[in-house]
């Protein structure tokens, strides 16, 4: 019988699976501990209460997001004026400082005292590196991101456009072959850097846009100043992750260390092989 699903993750993550979590990071000399999911899916929730968890135990930890390395709104201009216009958005490959998070990175396994850089998503841009939080030696990083350790897909597989946003804005595909050679050729420095992959399995992207709803409701209830979207406006904006999202999700189960699946209420489901064991 399969043990009863734990509480939604919106409310966060049961004591038993963060526990797991950071035994697993602990367990295999994990110094830069990875959390992958799409979107919404709370990679950022667990990344937070295993961090709590490590601090109890002692360890000296740091938390990082992919978004942290955001190319800054000029730079993502200038992208969109040479490249094509949807490079403007942040957040698909080929809109982030890879080279900054490999530093980044570098400098923490080091153990040197670092700063941390933050994106500042009301403003658009990354803050300056004085207000970037500083750290001394860490024992333990947990980075997060909606697609880490994604390879690049096989040409045939972006001539079909994926959804209306691909036909009506990328008829002749050059942004998802921008994108989708950019994973190719920037991002593996930093997989390489990412000494163990925690994958949270969606049950499949047709759960995205719900998700992603209901975090950009609780955003704004957090931050009443920030400008949400509306849902046609989020509908619009989670296609421009739907080709990576689900290309990952066809392929990192395999190539993950661990999986974690969850329901469609973002609850872990039964954990076996090859996901995080009990």
């Amino acid at each position: 019988m399969s043990p009863r699903p734990h509480p939604c993750v919106t409310t966060g993550y049961a004591a038993d699976v963060v526990g797991r979590v950071l035994d697993d990071a602990l367990a295999h000399g994990s110094r830069i501990y990875a959390i992958g999911g799409v979107q919404g899916s709370g990679k950022s929730t667990l990344a937070a209460q295993v961090a709590a968890l490590a601090r109890t135990r002692g360890l000296a930890v740091a938390t990082l997001s992919v978004d942290d390395f955001y190319l800054g709104r000029r730079e993502r201009q200038r992208l969109a004026r040479t490249t094509h216009p949807l490079l403007a958005t942040r957040g698909p490959p080929g809109t982030h400082e890879v080279a900054l998070a490999c530093e980044v990175l570098d400098a923490l396994r080091a153990g040197r005292p670092t700063r941390l850089p933050r994106f500042d998503k009301l403003a658009d841009t990354r803050l300056p590196p004085s207000r970037w939080p500083h750290v001394r030696a860490v024992e333990l990083v947990l980075f997060e991101g909606w697609f880490l350790k994604t390879p690049p897909q096989a040409g045939p597989a972006l001539i079909e456009p994926i959804n209306a946003l691909e036909r009506d804005e990328d008829g002749d595909g050059r942004w998802r072959h921008h994108c989708n050679e950019a994973l190719g050729r920037d991002y593996p420095a930093l997989w390489a850097r990412l000494d163990r992959l925690l994958w949270l399995q969606a049950p499949g992207f047709e759960v995205v846009p719900a998700w992603r709803w209901q975090q950009e409701q609780s955003l704004q209830a957090a931050q009443p100043q920030r400008r949400a979207m509306t849902r046609p406006q989020l509908e619009r904006f989670v296609q421009l992750f739907e080709r990576v999202s689900r290309h990952s999700l066809e392929c990192l189960p395999t190539l993950a260390e661990r999986t974690l699946h969850l329901d469609a209420q973002r609850r872990p489901l039964a954990l076996a092989p090859p996901c995080l064991s009990p």
